[in-house]
């Protein structure tokens, strides 16, 4: 019996696979390639993504296998415009882990293989339709046999090219960005080679230069070639072009062994809804953007973990239906914050007027000057700062914010096992009698609030649901009544 259906193997994925195996979900996990990524692609994990890692069980072996980025760099010519540092972000996790990945998705793959469940390569989603109870997918075989299986839920996690997405028939919004874009995988040496724990960006007037760091002694760079011309694609890069665009914008550093050489073009896309029914879309089936900022593949993952947690709840008959509803409003408008950002990272990089490059750089310069424009740029790009105020499942002032990990000690809230909401109230006796109301959806032992006037209810995934003052222990029980009562 499967659950659950997952329709691509990626990060996204493999994410929600682990995450609904972790809570005894049946799922099948299937992708038409037959290997897993071998290139770097997506290169960046945040602080907030390594936080929820923390109830995967897995945050250890991404931090061993990845390097510890401990700032950024925005440069003009010779000139250092401001140096945001991620120290004084407010998290266990203050770097930008860089991780390529394919060691992502092997990562990945190990913890869903610790939980009994492989992916099924070469497994392609040949067709579905859905009705009330189930959904009736056609699976298409290595060998070219087809499979017909009913699931209750189908997941899209397959991609900007969604085989789900297509099949639901549901509009891609966006458009493209006008430019061509390099991106080389190489060694960096000589003088003026950024620090190895360092995003470093290089503003110029024919486009941006930028250089990320990669475990190994390798880096990313990525740099505009100019307007896109349809009807003559641009041949992939060579390691010359590379070498004669450090030359041009960057510092004069020597570039060698390359390991992928590629161009691409940035599209900005997203879908209205996420969910369609018994059909969900996740990852870059749902919104695609600039990679400015490093926050696709970690959106993606957000999207997974948001959602793994509320189906697993109703799949196990521990909550209704209805707290499924929450998942398109929170994750959508999640989204939208992140293609604005996105957006507007790429705009201030690419800007082509002389007089706009020459104010952007002074702004620039005095703007990161200032500590507190440095911590803000640092604290948006970790992610720690989204939250859902607007979700139908926050009640309470503050209700939606991540909870601070500082708050348990070290002791990540859901770590292992069912999902549970937590209770963090100061009269322990009274928490205990709340919990016993509802022992499937709040674990039995309350906590210590950081506030003893103060009553909360946090989420699975380590968001605050709700907040309340003083004794509110009707709201409380209203809240757990809400998510656990029966449908209809």
């Amino acid at each position: 019996m499967t659950d659950v259906l997952i329709v691509g193997a990626g990060p996204v994925g493999l994410t929600m696979a682990a995450e609904l195996a972790r809570y005894g979900v049946a799922v099948r996990l299937i992708d038409r390639s037959p290997h897993p990524t071998e290139t770097s692609k997506a290169l960046v994990v945040w602080s907030r993504t390594l936080e929820l890692m923390d109830r995967m069980g897995c945050t250890e072996a991404f931090l061993a296998a990845g390097l510890q980025a401990r700032g950024a760099s925005i440069r003009s010519g010779g000139t250092v415009l401001g140096s945001p540092r991620f120290e004084d972000i407010a998290s266990p996790y203050n770097f930008a882990l860089m991780i390529p990945q394919r060691d992502t998705e092997r990562l990945l793959a190990a913890q869903l293989h610790a939980l009994g469940v492989e992916v099924e390569r070469e497994v392609e989603l040949a067709s579905f339709a859905g009705s009330d109870g189930h959904v009736e997918a056609r699976l298409r075989h290595p060998d070219g046999l087809e499979e017909v299986i009913l699931t209750p839920w189908l997941i899209g996690c397959d991609g900007a090219h969604s085989t789900v997405r297509h099949g639901l028939g549901v509009a891609f919004r966006g458009s493209a960005q006008g430019d061509d874009w390099l991106l080389a995988d190489v060694r960096l040496e000589g003088p003026g080679t950024p620090p190895p724990d360092e995003i470093a960006t290089y503003l110029h007037r024919d486009g941006p230069f930028v250089v990320f760091p990669i475990p190994g002694g390798r880096a990313r760079v990525v740099a505009t070639r100019g307007p896109t011309d349809l009807a003559h694609p641009r041949p992939d890069p060579t390691l010359d072009d590379v070498q004669a665009l450090v030359g041009q914008r960057a510092s004069g550093f020597r570039v060698s062994d390359p390991v992928w050489l590629t161009n691409f073009r940035i599209n900005e896309r997203k879908v209205d809804a996420y969910r369609h029914g018994r059909v969900f879309l996740a990852g870059d089936a749902a919104h695609i953007h600039s990679p400015a900022g490093g926050q696709g593949m970690n959106t993606g993952m957000q999207d997974a973990i948001n959602l793994a947690w509320k189906l697993a709840l109703v799949v196990r008959g521990e909550a209704a239906a209805v707290l499924l509803d929450s998942y398109s409003p929170e994750r959508s408008a999640v989204g939208d914050m992140v293609l604005r950002n996105a957006e507007r990272l790429t705009d201030m990089a690419t800007l082509s007027h002389p007089a706009a490059q020459t104010a952007r750089n002074l702004a620039l310069r005095f703007l990161l000057g200032l500590h507190a424009v440095r911590d803000r740029m640092a604290t948006q790009m970790s992610e720690i700062e989204i939250a859902y105020a607007g979700s139908p499942l926050s009640i309470g002032p503050g209700a939606g914010a991540r909870w601070d990990p500082e708050h348990d000690a070290g002791s990540p809230p859901g770590a292992g096992g069912a999902p549970r909401f937590l209770l963090y109230a100061a009269d322990a006796e009274r928490g205990s009698a709340l919990a016993a109301r509802f022992p499937t959806l709040l674990d039995p032992t309350p906590r210590t609030p950081p506030d003893a006037s103060a009553l909360f209810v946090v989420r699975p995934d380590g968001y605050v649901g709700l907040s309340a003052i003083g004794s509110a222990w009707d709201e409380a029980d209203r809240y757990l009544q809400s998510i656990a009562k029966a449908d209809g």
